[in-house]
């Protein structure tokens, strides 16, 4: 009998204990698109609809332990990194892409709440960028990290294009600017290559009207990186990782989960698990 093997993903975020955003956001979503979800957690927090009032931080050597211990057994497809809080986390991060060659590292760089608390510490930021965005296939910022990341506001979807290529020039070798922060009733994306040669594409879809938003980002890389582990190619991944985020957000919509900002539906089409050939 051929043994088969299940499409690995690993998360490398923190733990949102309102189920609707981090880890618990992206094993959702894992086991949503047929991918084996895996985890190594990075920080605790205390979060619900309507913030976060704390954080306990993981510390780095246990993050290591984790990491070693799923990737040494288990292997890899693709990885999702989300909240990483302190510079020595982000190292540990960089450590284990180099040491065993992870592939298809996707980086959403969570650094704001939906609720607009702020997740990670400013010193953290410079060695995200020079760290990690060099090392993974993608970041996915949204505006309020795009404005951290480049020190200044983007409030035009004329300048997402731009902001896409200050990014690159930092150092990542693909970026997805997500335009849903921006007024209108379209939402514009922007994903920019880095090649050779630079390229640029818009991704742009009508706007739900919905206050369930908690957790779009992390969703969202954790689709594209199911993609990537499934054998897409980046632009076609994050073509249908925005999809797949569209339609959960509008099979959530009218559904009341807490007081503040609800979860996605994840689980409005769910596909069985996909295999491979050992």
């Amino acid at each position: 009998m051929t043994s088969t093997r299940y499409a690995r993903v690993l998360s490398i975020a923190g733990s949102d204990s309102g189920g609707g955003a981090g880890i618990q956001a992206d094993l959702k979503t894992f086991s949503a698109l047929g991918c084996y979800g895996m985890t190594a957690v990075t920080a605790l927090t205390a979060q619900n609809t309507r913030g976060v009032s704390g954080i306990h931080a993981v510390p780095p050597a246990f993050l290591k332990a984790q990491l070693q211990a799923v990737i040494e057994d288990i292997g890899v497809d693709a990885v999702k990194i989300g909240m990483l809080h302190a510079p020595e986390i982000v190292e540990v991060v960089a450590w284990a892409i180099d040491t065993y060659r992870l592939p298809n590292v996707v980086l959403d760089p969570v650094m704001v709440a939906t609720s607009g608390d702020r997740l990670i510490a400013q010193e953290t930021v410079q060695v995200l960028v020079r760290e990690l965005f060099p090392r993974c296939v993608l970041v996915t910022p949204n505006l309020d990290e795009v404005s951290l990341l480049l020190d200044r506001p983007v409030t035009e979807a004329s300048a997402l294009r731009q902001a896409a290529a200050d990014l690159m020039a930092l150092g990542a070798r693909a970026v997805l600017v997500k335009g849903g922060h921006l007024q209108g009733d379209e939402v514009v994306d922007v994903l920019g290559l880095a090649g050779p040669p630079v390229s640029f594409e818009e991704i742009r879809a009508p706007r739900i009207a919905c206050t369930n938003t908690h957790g779009t980002g992390c969703t969202l890389s954790s689709a594209i990186a199911c993609g990537l582990a499934l054998g897409h190619d980046l632009p076609e991944g994050v073509r249908q990782a925005a999809g797949f985020v569209r339609a959960a957000m509008a099979s959530g919509a009218t559904v009341r989960t807490g007081g503040g900002h609800g979860p996605l539906d994840h689980g409005h089409a769910p596909v069985a698990s996909r295999r491979f050939a050992l």
